[in-house]
């Protein structure tokens, strides 16, 4: 038994070297350092046990001699969780085990850790304001080496241990919001840098129409419903809405609502508290928390099954929502703009596809027309990846089109649009990055070598892409005999606004009737 004085004495220097520093590892070698000084020790570690992934976290230790000692990270054998569980909750304040092979869960322990059982053990639970923040192991070589005198001294530290515990534990948790939040950050830079260089393309030729109907609807908050096939570039369209609209500022999130599984739905869609369920160790903002003041994209909402739907409904009718785990209701500023490639209207008519639903979401619904239907887009579209990729791709020079090029492209039907266009100019530039470009082996089509043209001869000459711009232009003004408005004129046979056809002229430098003598 140790005496009054020797109590306050040891409590005094062992708190002070297990508080001395904020690294806890740090803490722990200097009070290592100190107990070895009273007592048996070769090793020290702070554990955490989480029943839900049966696993061992080892949060600091020091130990005397190399070797094998406690690891970080220590899966449980499945058969023993509930053991281990019914251990860890049931666990004595504080315990010695001078003979290791009479306790089977610790033998089977010490073999995970590949440790032999020449050890004695003393364990200590580890509390703060009556929650449980972990466990205390002390242990040396040998068999029965401790006494009760040993458990004595550790005792009389259980309160810095856990102080010790919980900011170690809080310090994890601050380095991985941290990280997390780095990650946030480098994904938000990546997004803006993809705005920057993102436009769309047509938006004066095949898809004035629906820019027309996003220029309507932007400054409002109604629903926006966007339809089209895969590929046609919904998720553009959405940021043109979200950018357009006096939620500019706020932040745009968006939800891939066919890559979340049911289980995980209300998780991501609407957040949890922590300890909701196995592994939320941390309170969570869903999506819609944070598109509060915004707009959140709700990508492939034809693909929810049905039960989602129905929690959808209620946040579409009450603009509330409520965190798995919890009981307080968050009410959620949003501007909602889904987006879908399936023929809701047939869902909703075989029973796959909430009626209620549908008609919240349809208010105000835009068409986005394939690219087959929009061909006059692609020789801008190509110039625009072929820009961009080539900066991806680190290319020195932009690769010239060989003759033909635009021809065989506008020629084919496109049945995965504009993303298939993107996918095919890349892997032109991957296979000939020095060009010229021919975009050979679409599909459908005879594969030929990528270094030899489809019809032209050796002496054939690239045209650049003006040339080619230019060339289709003259084209329509030869046929419209040189009229440029009206009926028949050259912007109605090319679908472009006159004042915007007369200015690409007069940057190719084709002149028109006016210019003329």
């Amino acid at each position: 038994m140790m005496r009054g004085g020797d109590k306050n004495e040891f409590f005094r220097q062992a708190t002070m070297r297990i508080c001395g520093s904020l690294n806890i590892e740090t803490a722990l070698e200097q009070t290592f350092e100190f107990l070895k000084k009273n007592m048996p020790v070769d090793e020290i570690g702070l554990f955490l046990y989480e029943p839900g992934l049966n696993v061992f976290h080892r949060i600091a230790g020091v130990k005397r001699h190399p070797g094998n000692h406690f690891s970080p990270v220590s899966p449980m054998p499945e058969k023993s969780r509930e053991k281990w569980s019914a251990i860890w909750a049931e666990m004595d304040d504080i315990k010695i085990i001078n003979h290791p092979a009479q306790h089977p869960q610790i033998s089977e322990a010490a073999g995970i850790y590949g440790l032999g059982l020449d050890m004695s053990l003393i364990s200590m639970r580890l509390e703060m304001e009556g929650r449980r923040v972990g466990l205390l192991l002390v242990r040396t070589a040998g068999e029965g080496r401790y006494d009760p005198s040993h458990a004595e001294r550790l005792l009389l530290l259980h309160e810095p241990f856990a102080i010790a515990m919980t900011n170690a534990l809080q310090h994890q948790e601050l380095v991985r919001l941290k990280d997390i939040l780095m990650d946030d950050n480098r994904y938000l830079r990546g997004q803006i840098r993809d705005l920057a260089r993102s436009e769309i393309i047509g938006a004066e030729f095949g898809l004035r129409n629906v820019m027309n109907m996003v220029r309507q609807v932007a400054k409002l908050d109604s629903p926006v419903l966007l339809l089209g096939e895969t590929g046609v570039g919904k998720g553009l369209i959405a940021n043109a809405i979200h950018y357009a609209s006096e939620r500019k500022n706020g932040p745009l999130v968006n939800v891939n609502c066919g890559a979340i599984t049911e289980s995980l739905f209300d998780s991501e869609l609407f957040g949890h508290e922590k300890g909701a369920f196995t592994g939320a160790v941390s309170r969570k903002k869903g999506r819609f928390e944070r598109a509060d003041k915004g707009t959140i994209f709700l990508d492939e909402i034809g693909e929810l099954p049905l039960q989602a739907q129905v929690r959808l409904l209620h946040v579409f009718q009450d603009r509330i929502i409520e965190r798995v785990g919890g009981t307080e209701p968050i009410s959620v500023d949003v501007r909602i703009v889904s987006a879908t490639n399936r023929n809701l209207e047939e869902m909703v008519r075989n029973g796959r596809f909430r009626e209620d639903l549908w008609f919240r979401i349809n208010v105000f619904p835009i068409h986005i027309p394939p690219l087959r239907q929009r061909k006059e887009d692609i020789p801008a579209l190509v110039h625009h990846f072929i820009e961009n990729k080539s900066v991806d791709l680190k290319l020195g020079e932009k690769p010239s089109l060989s003759d033909g090029a635009l021809e065989r492209l506008c020629a084919y039907e496109w049945p995965g649009n504009v993303r298939e266009l993107e996918n095919i100019v890349e892997r032109a530039l991957i296979r000939n990055p020095l060009g010229p470009l021919r975009f050979n082996g679409l599909r459908g089509e005879a594969r030929r070598p990528e270094n030899q043209p489809a019809d032209a001869g050796p002496d054939e000459r690239i045209l650049s892409l003006e040339e080619v711009n230019a060339r289709h232009i003259r084209r329509a003004v030869e046929i419209s005999g040189g009229k440029i408005n009206g009926p028949g004129g050259a912007a109605e046979l090319l679908d472009i606004h006159p004042n915007t056809l007369r200015k690409r002229m007069e940057k190719l430098g084709i002149p028109y009737k006016r210019d003329r003598h």
